[in-house]
């Protein structure tokens, strides 16, 4: 006769290789927070630019495996259950996507097409690898125009 013990270990087994337990654990996480959440203090509307932003993350989030973040971020966002259409997304988004692989988010062309700026990365941001590394070393430094400026400023107060 099995114990407690065991019957818990195979009904967790059993979850873990449905796929049912993560979800399970995300809901319960929801939940708590929901039931957490301030209802007193209502939540600003959704604007269409939230709502684009939220869809890009979510598509990360979810290519990533990242379900438990995916499924906070819906929940206190106020985000549709339902992913909105990825057609949708890039005509909204003014953006095209050449590449026959829609299974990659198109937060990842975006960052390729500003890191990058070309067309080849748009279609395979990975195809550099797996960084995607800004191509300029000096990408995050200030430029001299604006520190000569902001030293301008500084000069300015001084005399103030």
């Amino acid at each position: 006769m099995a114990t407690v013990a065991e019957l818990k270990a195979v009904l967790k087994d059993t979850l873990e290789k449905r796929g049912v337990l993560g979800h399970l654990k995300a809901r319960i996480r929801a939940e708590v927070f929901n039931a957490l959440n301030d209802e007193s203090e209502p939540r600003p509307p959704l604007s269409h630019e939230n709502l684009l932003i939220n869809e890009l993350i979510r598509e990360y989030l979810e290519f990533n495996k990242y379900k438990y973040t995916a499924s906070v971020l819906i929940s206190e966002s106020g985000q549709p259950v339902v992913p909105l259409d990825r057609q949708f997304l890039i005509r909204e988004l003014n953006a095209f996507e050449e590449s026959k692989d829609n299974t990659i988010p198109l937060l990842y062309g975006i960052l390729a097409h500003f890191l990058h700026g070309t067309k080849e990365d748009l279609q395979n941001p990975f195809s550099r690898g797996s960084s995607l590394q800004p191509p300029n070393p000096d990408l995050g430094r200030q430029p001299s125009g604006r520190r000569q400026r902001d030293d301008h400023l500084r000069k300015e107060k001084t005399f103030l």
